[in-house]
Order: structure tokens, then sequence, then C-alpha cells
């Protein structure tokens, strides 16, 4: 129990002599090697204790103190344990492990502070890969790269690249271009490449000379031969005569008081409105595709696909004459508006002229695909010709010369029509579009856009500012070519229309056949139905009017020609007595 005592007595001697470092106790016992005896409690001044702080504290044990270093954070990258703060002691047990594993740790911090693991190093390349991306792609959009494709195929060709790739359209080889050029522009060799190109070609040009800069210029007008301007010299004396009178007729019957319009109109819409089926008759063993009646109406001519065109006498509707020489399916028939001519269309790509008798006369060759529709001008000395190969042709029906070769629509061209007065053309096609051409000119002068699938009839009005046209979409439009615009939309069938036609003499009613085994009749005055022409087993192909309205014809895949009649005899004599 002494022995406990003394030792509680020395230890509270030296508690003033104890220094904190980092968690670590020193306890000093002495001063130059002279060690403190203990002394009892009952003489407490005889140890002076400021002496002995001053000379501990200025002795040659304080440098290694490392109390400087305490207040420097180790922060390694791994995790590591709890640091006492705010001057807090640690337990012996753990002090003596951080006095272990603190200069290591120490070590170990400051060099993987600067270490990169596996995944980071993927993460930075990633990203350098996609700043060079978008550096790539903002160059490549500063650069100017040719919109047509055949200059982006000679640039192609002059980089050395090739030209095309498998499956590549338009949009893609000029994006390649586009990437190519950037990553040359990238490379610091774009300019030398296209300046060695630029030299090659202005040393190429130069050698050929100024001459054949001019050839390269494309024009916008085509020369024509001397045989279509004498053509449409001829064609703009006939439609001048033929505008005068028309204006005339008109000026009269609205200055004169003894005519009424309305009533005209009111009796021309009921003789449609009493359209009998008169007559039926078997044209063929193939589906018929075209028919046409003559210019005084006593006579109809058809066409099959079997190649052959047949005439027919009216109102009997008996055979008058075979005409046999397509070698292919014929499209279309049209009689001549001033004689007893007739032509076929054939997809032999080739279209004739034949006499009543079926002799023949003349054949026009140079259509590139098969033919659809024909129709002769007003004048009876031109043929236009539509075709597959997405032109129209112009004919001299006497020398059988090509005048003009038509382009303008981007697919193949259906259906073709001359106005009355003969100065204008209208054509159709495949591309759903309806081009108006001045044949005196050559010019196309309004393209109507409105129908949504192919258009594959067309048809001018008599007053010579209506146009009416039938497509696939199962509507007739009415078209105004002083409005330039769509005056009428008529859902007329319930399947495509084959073919339009106005009533020839005055135009007070329109026609429309259809896919759908009808025909019907429309007032062109409020385009309202007047009648329906049922009877065909199959899709109706084609039609036409007679000169005075009194007769419908319309042909069918079910081989049959029927002809409707208004004709009445007691109204025919009541119209006499008139």
């Amino acid at each position: 129990m002494e022995v406990d005592e003394e030792n509680s007595v020395s230890t509270s001697v030296t508690e003033p002599m104890t220094v904190e470092a980092d968690g670590n106790q020193t306890v000093v016992s002495g001063v130059g090697g002279i060690s403190l005896q203990p002394v009892t409690a009952s003489v407490p001044p005889t140890i002076p204790p400021p002496p002995v702080i001053p000379s501990i504290a200025s002795g040659p044990i304080v440098p290694p103190i490392p109390r400087p270093l305490a207040p420097i954070p180790v922060r390694p990258p791994v995790l590591r344990p709890p640091v006492a703060q705010n001057g807090e002691t640690r337990g012996s047990g753990s002090d003596s492990d951080e006095d272990e594993a603190g200069p290591s740790r120490g070590t170990t911090g400051a060099s993987a502070e600067y270490e990169i693991s596996e995944e980071s190093r993927l993460v930075r390349e990633r990203q350098e890969k996609a700043m060079q991306e978008l550096l790539m792609k903002r160059r490549a959009a500063a650069l100017a790269v040719p919109t047509n494709d055949m200059a982006v195929r000679a640039r192609l060709r002059r980089l050395g690249e090739p030209i095309t790739l498998f499956g590549e359209r338009e949009m893609e080889r000029r994006e390649r271009l586009r990437n190519l050029m950037a990553k040359l522009d990238s490379e610091g060799q774009l300019e030398r490449l296209m300046k060695a190109h630029e030299d090659e070609e202005a040393s190429g040009s130069a050698t050929q000379g100024e001459g054949l800069e001019e050839d390269i210029e494309y024009p916008f007008y085509t020369e024509g031969s001397k045989a279509l301007l004498d053509a449409r010299v001829d064609i703009a004396k006939y439609s001048i005569v033929k505008a005068a009178l028309r204006l005339h007729r008109a000026r009269r019957k609205r200055d004169d008081p003894d005519e009424d319009l309305d009533a005209e109109i009111d009796w021309a819409l009921k003789q449609a409105g009493n359209l009998v089926l008169e007559c039926s008759e078997i044209g063929d063993d193939r589906p018929l595709s075209g028919c046409s009646f003559s210019c005084d109406g006593k006579m109809l001519a058809t066409c099959c696909l079997s190649g052959v065109a047949r005439t027919w006498s009216m109102p009997e509707v008996k055979k008058v004459s075979t005409l046999k020489g397509h070698t292919e399916r014929a499209t279309d028939v049209a009689f001549s508006p001033t004689g007893d001519q007739l032509a076929t269309a054939s997809a032999d790509r080739t279209a004739k002229l034949w006499n009543k008798e079926g002799s023949l006369l003349n054949t026009y060759k140079g259509h590139l695909d098969r033919l659809a529709r024909i129709a002769f001008h007003p004048s009876g000395k031109y043929l236009g010709t539509a075709s597959f190969d997405k032109t129209w042709r112009l004919w001299n029906v006497e020398t059988g010369e090509e005048l003009l070769l038509q382009e303008g629509h981007s697919r193949s061209v259906y259906g073709i029509s001359f106005q009355n007065d003969g100065s204008l053309a209208a054509s159709c096609g495949l591309d759903a579009l309806i081009r108006v051409w001045d044949l005196r000119s050559g010019r196309s002068i309004l393209a109507l856009e409105g129908h949504v699938k192919p258009v594959l009839g067309v048809s001018f009005s008599p007053n010579g500012y209506h146009l009416a046209s039938g497509g696939e979409d199962n509507t007739c439009r009415i078209w105004d070519l002083r409005k330039r615009k769509s005056l009428y939309i008529i859902p007329a069938h319930s399947n495509l229309i084959s073919q339009v036609k106005f009533e020839p003499q005055e135009g007070y009613f329109l026609v429309t056949g259809s896919y759908d085994t009808t025909a019907k009749v429309w007032s062109s005055r409020d385009f309202k139905p007047i009648k329906t022409l049922s009877g065909h087993e199959a899709k109706v192909t084609s039609l036409d009017v007679v000169g005075d309205g009194q007769y419908i014809a319309t042909v069918s895949h079910d081989r049959t020609i029927k002809l409707w009649s208004g004709r009445n005899s007691e109204k025919e004599k009541t119209m006499d007595v008139d």
C-alpha cells in the first residue's frame, strides 16, 4: 500500500511535465539525468513548479515533438479512419496503430493522388473521341458541298473516292462527300487536292478554247425545226379565227333578247336525263379499251386489247371494217374532226392513221414506251400522242413528221386534249399533275395541282376556259383557266375515273366513266348528277359523246359496246315546230 501511495505521488508531481503530440504521451522523469524523488504531501512548498517547466520547454526534447504537422490533414484516395479533431486524445491502442501506419499512409496517398484507373482512362478516351467527332461535324457543316448529284459524283471522282456505293442514295452520297472533305480539311490535305484538280481542269479547258464554254451552257429553250415553226404559225392563225367566232357567238347569246340561255341548258339537261340504253353489241373477243364518234356522228370506232380496231355504223352499231396492223394491244382510237380518217394508238410504241375503209395511211414512230391516249388537233392537221416515256408528241398527220417532243411530267403521260380554238393543249399523267401548254409558243402556262393520285382523263369545255379531269382518286375536278384554280370537286365514283368528256357542241353537261362499271352525266351549270348509265358488267374504259349530245357510247372490259340515246320522236317533232 505504501508503494502505491508513493507511485501515485510521483505521478501527480510529474503530470505537469507530460506533453501531448498527435496522441502520443512522453513522460519526463528528470532533467539532466537527475531523477526526481517522491515527496510527501506534508512538504509541498519544497518543489517549485515554475522553475521546472521552463527548463523542460527549452530542453533538447522539444524538437522531436511534431506539433506543427498536426493541423495538416492527410487525404488519401482510399477510405481512412476518422481523424481526431479539436485536440482530442485517442486511446493508446489506436495511437500505436497510427504511429505504425501514419508515415506509410502519407506516402501512399501522395503517390495515389496521380494514379489513373483503367475505367478513368476509358472515360477520358471516350470524351476525347466525342470532342473530335463534334469538331469534325462542325467543320463539315461549315464546308460548301454541291447539291447537284452529278456535281457530287464529280467531286468524289476528283478526290479519288468511289462515286457511289451499293444501295447509296443521293443524300447519303452527299453526306459521305461532306465527311470526306471534313476529314481532309482536318488533316490539311483538302486545299492541296482541290487545287491540283482545279489546275488540271483549268489546263484542260484552256486547250479546248472559248467555243466549248458556250456549248456547255444549257439553254432553256431548244431550237425547233422549220416545220415546227410553220406549224406554230398555222395554229396561231387557226386559233385566232376560232376564238373570234366563239366570242362572237357568246356575245350574241348574251345580247340577243330572244336567246334564253337557261331554258336552253334546261332542255339539254332534260334530254341527258332521259338517256336510255338503246343498243348493246359485242365488240371483240378481248376487252375493249377505246371508242370515238366521227365528226358527223354516223360512225363509231372501237379498239381492244387484241390490237384490232373496228368501225361501226350508227345508230344500228353494225360492223363496217376491221383495222389490223398493231402488234400489241391497242390503247385508244380517235376520229379526225375534219374527215373520215381515224388514228389508233398501241402498246407497240406506234400510232397509225387509217381511212374508214380500213386502209393504213401512215405510221408514227418515235416514242420510247407504250402509248396511252391520242387526240386530233381541231384543225385536223396534227395528232397528239401521250406515252409512258414521260412525253407527249405532236405529229404532222399528212407527212408523219414528228414536230414536237414535249417533256414536263415527272412520270408517265396518260391523257391529252386540245382546246376547241386549237391554241391550247392539256396533258395529264401518273404524277397527279395537269399541264396546260400554249401551242403557239410552246410554253407551259399552267400547272394544275389538286389530284392526289394519277390523272387518267382530261377534257376541254367548248366554252374555252373550263377543263375537266378525272383520276384514280375517284374524283372529277373542274378547273377554271381564268382563275387558275380548281372550281369544283365532284366525288363522282366509287372507283377510279378512266375517262371524262364534255358534250362537244355547247358543253352543257359532262360525262364520266369509271371502273365501278358505270358512267354518269353531270350538269356543267352546278355540277349536279343528271343520270347514271348502268348496264356494264365490268369496268368502263372509255366513252364518247356525239356532236349534238343525243348519243353516248361506252365500252368496257365486258367486251360490249353500249349506246345510250336521248332521242324521242315526239320531242323531235315538238322542237321542229318550235
